[in-house]
């Protein structure tokens, strides 16, 4: 935690508690944040930190992008899904994409100017991704995209998205294609024709966060949309998840830590039978077990970061950061809220909230059973 990296999340918070959090209840009305939400982070440098100066980005590290995310869940915001639009689609850019499209996209999403998304889930195709229908067919004019994409975090609000497409739809996960699509039509500044999204999707928890549906229909992409070679896909997005996956787990470190926090300032005020809360055995020994359960999880998810800004994080320890830490994010939440009694069933504490919005992390990115897969390869 330099100083540069403490100065960033002060910011954060200052940010997230004036320009965010007051505006939640009409983002989860609306079931999206307003997209001048992303406008204001890029005015303060918040957007793609850990990405050149040269193309607009901080010039900084995962741990500026670390301290972001760990001051977003501790203001209880859900509703903007930074870690897609300013680490995962620009880093993929950054490290794949063209001079001419590094040079494009990344100043734009880093200024907030556009909102990004990355299309890979399908409704047949989640954790499976080999087995995506979504096509790109080559023309003489570029690529026509069709296919349909569901879950797509960030959808309703995305400007660009990175779609993965078979363009080999023989060769399975050697077939697939990352595309850039632009879907807003320069000349007329609407939606690019053959494309449509759903409204948000009504969720049990991030209800402010926008997931939607997207649907190609026969859309039209020009031959440099592609990003990097054709049919490198697949092993972009094994090579990129790693980092997608150590997002989540610092978000479930800082949802542990912050439970734990509020469990035990209720747990001291709370009076029951003469005595507080905190004076009754089980509660010390509840939120006892669940200090240490927040120390272990942050010990991890700080050696995680040291490795991933080394190159050293390989796919397998951010595998088991995403799965036992947001395990580790749901079963203490669960305990914590347990001690507010009938109060930790209603959205008057943090703690409801939390529990609704924690339930996805063991989900998405790939649900944690398919991480389990994948930890027991390397075994």
């Amino acid at each position: 935690m330099t100083d540069d990296v403490s100065a960033v999340a002060d910011l954060s918070k200052d940010f997230f508690s004036t320009v965010v959090t007051p505006q939640a209840a009409k983002f989860a009305a609306q079931g999206h944040p307003d997209k001048d939400a992303y406008r204001e982070a890029g005015k303060l440098g918040l957007l793609c930190m850990s990405i050149p100066e040269e193309y607009g980005g901080g010039g900084g590290t995962f741990a500026h992008e670390a301290a972001l995310l760990t001051e977003q869940t501790l203001a209880g915001d859900t509703s903007l899904h930074l870690g897609v639009h300013s680490i995962i689609v620009p880093h993929y850019i950054n490290a794949y994409g063209s001079e001419e499209q590094k040079k494009y996209w990344l100043p734009r999403i880093a200024a907030g100017e556009v909102v990004a998304a990355i299309a890979m889930t399908e409704p047949g195709a989640g954790s499976d991704l080999q087995s995506m229908k979504t096509r790109a067919v080559k023309t003489d004019d570029g690529y026509r995209i069709t296919g349909e994409k569901t879950f797509i975090s960030n959808g309703y609000n995305a400007d660009v998205v990175i779609v993965a497409a078979k363009t080999d739809p023989e060769a399975r996960g050697a077939g697939i294609s990352l595309l850039i699509v632009d879907l807003v039509d320069p000349a007329t500044g609407e939606l690019i024709e053959g494309f449509s999204r759903g409204n948000p999707m009504h969720k049990i928890g991030q209800q402010g966060q926008d997931t939607t549906t997207l649907t190609f229909d026969n859309v039209l992409v020009p031959a440099d949309a592609i990003l990097g070679q054709e049919n490198s896909g697949f092993r972009q997005l094994k090579t990129q998840l790693a980092s997608e996956r150590l997002i989540l787990a610092v978000a479930a470190v800082a949802s542990i830590e912050k439970a734990v926090s509020l469990a035990t300032s209720y747990a001291k005020d709370r009076e029951m039978f003469g005595q507080r809360l905190f004076d009754f055995q089980n509660a010390r020994f509840e939120l006892a077990e669940c200090a240490t359960i927040a120390r272990v999880a942050r010990t991890f998810v700080d050696d995680c970061i040291e490795k991933h800004i080394n190159g050293a994080l390989d796919a397998t320890t951010a595998s088991m950061a995403k799965y036992w830490l947001s395990d580790q994010q749901c079963s203490v939440i669960d305990r914590c809220l347990q001690l507010f009694g009938g109060y930790g069933y209603t959205l008057e504490y943090p703690i409801g909230q939390m529990y609704a919005d924690a339930r996805i992390q063991r989900i998405y990115a790939g649900a944690n059973e398919v991480m389990k897969e994948l930890i027991s390869r390397s075994l």
